[in-house]
Formats: C-alpha cells, sequence, structure tokens
C-alpha cells in the first residue's frame, strides 16, 4: 500500500497548504458567531470546511467525511475523514498565530493517519497507526517531515505542562511543571508527540479535534489516557456534536500517576 499511503500524505500536504494560504488572507480579519455549544465559527470555518470536502469527495470516492462544520454523523463506510478546517478559532479571530488544519483518516473507524497544519507557524506534523487495523501502515510521526518522538526527560519544575480554558482547576500548589495554555487542543497534543511538552489535559475535545493528534502522539511513543470514554472506535450513525472525550496525554505511562490527582477538581 506505499503508493496508497504516499497519495494520502500528499493529498493532505497539498489540500491544507491551499486551504492554509487562503486562511491567512482572513486571520485576524474575521468576525466569529458563537455556536450552542459555545465555541466559536466563522465564515473562514465554513468555506474551508466546504473546500476540504470537496477536495476528499474529488479525490477519494466513496470514503465517508466527518466535519466539525459539516456532517457530524459517523458514516457507514469502512473509510473515513474526519475534518476540522480551524481548531483555534478563537486564536485565529483575535490574530494569535497558533491555529491548525487538522486531517484524520480512520479505516473501520480506528485513526490510521493523522495530518496536521499550522500555516502561520509554517509546521505540519503527521503520522501513522497501524493498531489492529491489519493494515500496512507505515511508521513513525514527523514534524515537517523529520522524525519527532515525546520525551523521556526526568520530570523537574522547568518542564511544561499544558492546560485548556476549562481545565485550569488542575493548576494547584505544587504542581510539578510550569503550565502553559495555548488555545488549540490538536497542537497541546503535538507538544507532548513533539517532546516539547510532558503532559497536557483537554477537559472537552471533540471527535475532530482529537482523530488526527491521536495518531501522531502514538506514532511518536506518547501515552493517551480517556478520562471518561474511549473515542474510539467510533460509532457509526452517532452523532458527535455535543460528544466530548477529556483526555490527559503524557510522554510516557509512568507520569500518569503524577499528573492525575491534579485533575480530579476539572469538570468533565
Amino acid at each position: 500500500m506505499t503508493d496508497f499511503w504516499t497519495t494520502v500524505l500528499e493529498f493532505s500536504q497539498a489540500t491544507s497548504a491551499e486551504i492554509g494560504k487562503q486562511l491567512i488572507e482572513h486571520f485576524g480579519q474575521v468576525q466569529a458567531d458563537e455556536k450552542a455549544d459555545g465555541s466559536l465559527v466563522t465564515q473562514a470555518d465554513k468555506w474551508a470546511d466546504q473546500a476540504i470536502r470537496d477536495a476528499i469527495t474529488a479525490n477519494f470516492q466513496g470514503y465517508g467525511i466527518l466535519s466539525e462544520e459539516g456532517d457530524k454523523v459517523f458514516p457507514e463506510q469502512d473509510w473515513c475523514w474526519v475534518i476540522d478546517p480551524i481548531d483555534g478559532t478563537t486564536n485565529f479571530t483575535r490574530g494569535i498565530p497558533i491555529w491548525s488544519i487538522s486531517l484524520g483518516l480512520l479505516y473501520k473507524k480506528i485513526p490510521v493517519f493523522g495530518f496536521i497544519y499550522l500555516p502561520t507557524l509554517n509546521e505540519s506534523f503527521h503520522g501513522y497507526w497501524e493498531g489492529s487495523s491489519g493494515l500496512a501502515v507505515p511508521t513513525g510521526a514527523f514534524r515537517n517531515n523529520h522524525p519527532i518522538f515525546a520525551s523521556n526527560d526526568a520530570l523537574t519544575s522547568n518542564h511544561f505542562f499544558n492546560v485548556c480554558s476549562r481545565s485550569t482547576s488542575a493548576i494547584q500548589k505544587d504542581f510539578p511543571c510550569k503550565i502553559r495554555m495555548l488555545g488549540v487542543a490538536s497542537y497541546n497534543f503535538l507538544t507532548v508527540a513533539n517532546g516539547s511538552v510532558l503532559g497536557t489535559i483537554e477537559a472537552t475535545p471533540k471527535i475532530w479535534d482529537i482523530a488526527a493528534a491521536w495518531v501522531i502522539l502514538q506514532a511518536a511513543g506518547g501515552c493517551w489516557k480517556s478520562l471518561k470514554i474511549e473515542p474510539f472506535p467510533a460509532s457509526p450513525g452517532v452523532d458527535y456534536s455535543n460528544i466530548s472525550f477529556p483526555t490527559l496525554v503524557v510522554s510516557r505511562p509512568e507520569l500518569i500517576s503524577i499528573f492525575e490527582p491534579f485533575l480530579q477538581n476539572v469538570k468533565i
């Protein structure tokens, strides 16, 4: 399947680059509306979502598509793209240059490929995860086509841990790391995969926030711990609009017992 995976990667690179180039023209220049769940959406989100779906339809006929701004019911097809046209819309609207385009490819309800592009930072991340798929899948996680790995560093007070805006109650006396808040779920996970950060919590990520990052993080050797329900395998026929997947991600399993006690007051 080498040619297939090359096609998938090249499609993801070309599509996200083209969409990103257009989005940069609207970066920090658009008005946002508030959705029912309190998150923001702009006309740029809607345009990018439709453009990505059109590109998938043209290049991967018969594949299902689930997206934040399009059809949110998981389809029946074996192959399905899960997309987030702008992860970090609040940053995007306020002119903060951390936001991403996220493309995850699922086979039989499990992510096997993830691609995330941050146009303003000129960073792209991708990875492959065979899992229980039975597919012949490449190995590894990459940043700008260079291999990345989760950190094996010993925990110190000079290492970082990321929180989201809904998990700030984790910040308590004697927390073992420095705290950062980036405002983008996918990028929070990627900083662990890239070895920059030892852990992160996201209290309310949706399936389109995590489908691609789930692959990249695990391909880089990181550890994913669901705090409420497991995101995968996904369930055909289910509307994912209001389903969140609280998640703790760490660079290695032994850090779970260190960080988890601080998360008891986080509402998930």
